[in-house]
């Protein structure tokens, strides 16, 4: 299992255009520098009233593909 911690800072309305179809995935870079591509669907059940925001842990396992994402 493989762990990426990022940030994210993303207004509701900014998140709601990307997520309705002006881009289907999100770009994030962790905090070892890595840029990684998520499909904004993953995001979904974080989003409140004011955005997406707040520290996340990506879990993947050996072969890079999805296990989990959580706000910490």
């Amino acid at each position: 299992m493989n762990s990426y911690y990022f940030s994210l800072n993303v207004s509701y309305q900014s998140f709601l255009a990307h997520y309705n179809g002006a881009a289907s995935n999100i770009l994030v870079v962790t905090e070892q520098g890595l840029r990684l591509q998520l499909p904004a669907s993953r995001f979904r059940p974080f989003l409140s009233q004011i955005g997406l925001k707040g520290r996340f842990r990506l879990t993947t396992d050996q072969n890079n593909k999805f296990v989990k994402l959580e706000l910490l």
